[in-house]
């Protein structure tokens, strides 16, 4: 489970920042105490147009980033006074996750399971499954390198999931990827669901969100907006289309 509650971020503005945004506000809210709970068992989406904080508030779940007030708590766990236990317990995905050119996908993957702490006999089940659900023995010898933005992500998923976390968080994880791949990455997030896991994502592709969470909640300019089940979601959109309930209750709030 992931309790957020009343979260901030708060950034200064250097007096250059001030004259682009010709504001003389000296500090900006990126996240703006904003709650919600994200339950076990069940897939949570965090929507929000580019900018609105979705990246800023999954950053500081996965203990990546401070906050300037307000707390998390992760599988019991609070990111401001527990953030290494929080580590230990999620698996943090980003579509902009960078990876050691010279290593091959297997050298990565060992790596961070020795961070995580994990046994020879922990490991080698674990990864013989990741890589088989993900493909990823197609590849397995190849320099990351040389691999397509596909292969690089998939071997992403598989470093974040090698420790088999209780907590999952991917932010915009099928961004810029292909059909298939996305897909791969879809089903994942199915089943870490089906393995009872609390799974968090953010998207602006609402056929993603409609195909897997069962609660979402929407972010605008750091403010959450809306917070409820997508059967409640898809009740409230009526006649209309998922996507144009969206726009319209950002509209809302930006009016």
């Amino acid at each position: 489970m992931i309790e957020v509650q009343g979260l901030s971020k708060q950034y200064k503005l250097t007096k250059k920042q001030q004259k682009e945004l010709q504001t003389q506000t000296q500090s900006i809210f990126a996240v703006n105490n904003i709650s919600f709970t994200c339950q076990k068992g069940r897939v949570f989406s965090l929507l929000g147009p580019n900018g609105a904080g979705k990246t800023t508030t999954l950053r500081m779940i996965a203990t990546i980033l401070q906050p300037s007030s307000g707390e998390v708590l992760v599988a019991g766990k609070s990111i401001i006074k527990e953030p290494n236990e929080v580590r230990r317990k999620i698996g943090f995905l980003t579509g902009s996750t960078n990876l050691y050119d010279r290593l091959t996908p297997e050298e990565i993957v060992k790596y961070f399971a020795d961070l995580h702490g994990m046994s020879a006999q922990e490991y080698k089940p674990r990864k013989e499954q990741l890589f088989e659900q993900l493909g990823i023995n197609d590849f397995l010898k190849k320099r990351i390198g040389q691999l397509s933005t596909g292969m690089k992500q998939k071997v992403s998923i598989a470093r974040s999931m090698i420790h088999n976390p209780e907590v999952v968080i991917f932010d915009e994880p099928t961004s810029g990827l292909d059909v298939i791949t996305a897909n791969s990455i879809i089903e994942l997030i199915r089943s870490c669901k089906e393995e009872g896991k609390t799974v968090i994502f953010s998207s602006h592709i609402m056929s993603e969100v409609d195909l897997l969470c069962d609660d979402l909640a929407i972010i605008s300019k750091g403010k959450l907006i809306y917070s409820d089940s997508m059967e409640a979601y898809r009740e409230r959109s009526q006649d209309q289309s998922l996507t144009e309930t969206f726009i319209q209750l950002v509209n809302q709030h930006q009016n």
